[in-house]
């Protein structure tokens, strides 16, 4: 369990969030708009409500937080299979019935996509609090997690599609489990391009490789789309501190989905 504290948390409303994803839970709480404590926990197919229930009160605990401040939760998820668990941990554990990130709610967006449906309510989190923080700005969100996804923003406010790779450790693991002799390895940014180990080989291949598709799709869909007012592009997800000094990102906002769904919450109350 990889836990981060920013602040103690004080007095006020306190919004409990969590983006389900295929890797990780990854969880936060915001007390009005400060997001004073941010959390992973492993989004295993076995997450059971209680599992997750006992763990958040757990974590409450020893974050000397009451579970009685925690006065409204919500959640976005692209793991179909955990929702359930989550919507009866919160019940369960908080009395509390969740609010979810999904069709139908105000999102402050125009969704320009053939089949609104299918776009991940992870990927309209970012949308929503890029737009916010960036208003009437073009813009274009790499998101690098399980996989790196690429959300496209127009000034107005339309979210217009865009991209999806596989991500670093989705490619480490890849390679690890579809050959007979390469290990896996920690992802980190190389020390030089020429690798001189098989370990070194790998991450070489897996950094520059992504850095390179990232470059290569955000320089086309900037071209295709936005020639003529040059987009923010707006980097987050786990992997994006690896690439923070390659001039890929006018802004890296690790938290931005969390943002997302405080802001979605708070338009739709």
């Amino acid at each position: 369990m990889h836990i981060i504290i920013t602040k103690r948390i004080g007095q006020g409303i306190m919004l409990l969030c969590l983006d389900v994803g295929n890797t990780h839970i990854y969880g936060g709480i915001f007390e009005n708009e400060q997001l004073s404590f941010q959390f992973r926990y492993p989004s295993k197919n076995c997450c059971t409500s209680d599992e997750l229930g006992i763990f958040l009160k757990t974590y409450l605990k020893e974050m000397q937080i009451s579970q009685d401040k925690i006065s409204a939760v919500a959640y976005c998820s692209v793991v179909p299979s955990l929702e359930y668990s989550i919507r009866s941990a919160f019940i369960k554990y908080f009395s509390l019935e969740p609010f979810v990130l999904q069709a139908g709610i105000k999102t402050g967006l125009q969704i320009k996509y053939k089949n609104p449906a299918e776009v991940g309510t992870d990927r309209i989190a970012n949308a929503i609090a890029a737009f916010h923080l960036f208003p009437q700005k073009n813009i274009i969100i790499v998101d690098l997690g399980t996989a790196t996804s690429f959300e496209v923003i127009s000034s107005s406010g339309a979210f217009l599609g865009g991209a999806i790779i596989p991500g670093l450790q989705m490619q480490m693991r890849a390679l690890n489990e579809k050959t007979a002799n390469l290990p896996p390895v920690r992802i980190l940014k190389p020390i030089a391009a020429l690798g001189q180990s098989t370990a070194a080989n790998i991450q070489s291949g897996l950094y520059y490789g992504q850095r390179g598709a990232m470059r290569e799709i955000i320089s086309a869909i900037t071209k295709e789309m936005f020639e003529n007012a040059p987009p923010t592009i707006i980097g987050t997800g786990g992997f994006s501190h690896l690439f923070e000094e390659d001039n890929l990102f006018d802004a890296i906002v690790p938290d931005l989905v969390l943002q997302g769904l405080r802001i979605a919450y708070a338009k739709n109350h």
